[in-house]
């Protein structure tokens, strides 16, 4: 693959992008996980809430930034701080956005619950690029 390169390590680089579409991959898993336990409680009167689907996904769909954390030299902290500060303001700005376009589900877990799947693959983004650019450097 043109993409890989070969580190003088023997190892091969994966493209920085790879980790967030492992992470879109993995929230889908997540939600539809959430789904089939929300089809199998509904004839019971069960739903979930929506802290609980959030929960689930995320827990799903943590592993590329788990594997991103182990595998990075020691300059992280400043990676994993940006990458938290950047799910939170993403979080924040969708959470809003819906609950101004969507009245109707003005339901802040709603809101929320997006603004989270959306912010979780860019927090993932910023932690690769800034491990990569701490390993370039």
């Amino acid at each position: 693959m043109a993409d890989e390169k070969d580190s003088g390590s023997g190892s091969i680089r994966r493209p920085s992008w790879d980790p967030v579409v492992s992470t879109v991959a993995l929230e889908l898993v997540g939600l539809a996980f959430s789904g089939l336990v929300a089809l199998v409680g509904w004839p019971f009167g069960w739903l979930p809430d929506t802290s609980l689907v959030g929960l689930v996904t995320g827990l799903i769909a943590i592993g590329p930034a788990a594997e991103l954390y182990r595998r990075a030299g020691p300059p992280r902290r400043l990676a994993v701080v940006t990458a938290l500060l950047a799910l939170a303001t993403v979080r924040l700005l969708v959470a809003a956005a819906a609950n101004w376009a969507f009245p109707a589900l003005a339901d802040p877990g709603v809101g929320i619950l997006v603004g989270y799947l959306v912010a979780l693959p860019i927090g993932v983004a910023v932690l690769a690029w800034f491990l990569t650019r701490a390993n370039v450097a």
